[in-house]
């Protein structure tokens, strides 16, 4: 795939139904998410609703098809965790090692950056054996995207009858001070150098 054909863009509600069909098979057959029911369309639709309030919520496009999204959370929820933010990124289950995860996570770094966020976090589930569920590729992808394992939960995730870890990855993109700026919601940041971004 030509990556340099690929755009990507700020996610809308109207994606909702086409993102959703990226996202079921996840919860329905594997334990890259947690989740065990797949949500609604409406709930689906308000979940990116939510995240655009404050956060980046990213679409890859080709042809006019969504490749896969990446969004940004609160890490934790506590004030004095706002210069940190939760990745989540999910992929087309055929459009996978293609170059369209590197590309959406290179777009969602940069923005987090203009958002003065420094710390981005991923909680991925972790198996001790590799099994039709899950494997290690996700920690492997954000390895190879700068990320560092920094804590491993054990047995915590429970799907398919079987018991699976967790682990936290992350990846510092700022230098902490004694007076961090203050971090700007996405809604808000400046949309030439968003689309500069954005391309």
């Amino acid at each position: 795939m030509n990556t340099s054909e690929i755009s990507i863009r700020t996610a809308a509600p109207s994606d909702a139904g086409e993102l959703l069909e990226i996202y079921a098979p996840y919860v329905a057959r594997t334990v890259i998410s947690f989740e065990c029911e797949v949500p609604s369309l409406e709930e689906f639709r308000a979940r990116i609703e939510q995240k655009l309030k404050r956060y980046p919520y990213l679409v890859a496009e080709q042809g006019g098809e969504l490749l896969g999204y990446t969004y940004t959370s609160p890490f934790v929820g506590r004030a004095a965790y706002d210069w940190a933010a939760e990745t989540t990124i999910y992929l087309r289950e055929d459009k996978k090692r293609m170059g369209v995860g590197k590309k959406l996570y290179t777009a969602l770094e940069e923005i987090s950056a203009m958002q003065n966020i420094l710390n981005l976090n991923a909680c991925i589930g972790y198996p001790e054996v590799e099994d039709e569920y899950l494997t290690k590729n996700s920690a492997e992808f954000h390895a190879h995207m700068g990320y560092r394992m920094v804590g491993e939960f054990q047995k915590c995730g429970y799907k398919f009858g079987r018991w699976y870890n967790m682990v936290w990855m992350e990846k510092l993109i700022g230098e902490h001070t004694p007076n961090p700026a203050p971090v700007i919601p996405f809604p808000e940041l400046d949309p030439a150098a968003l689309q500069k971004v954005l391309g």
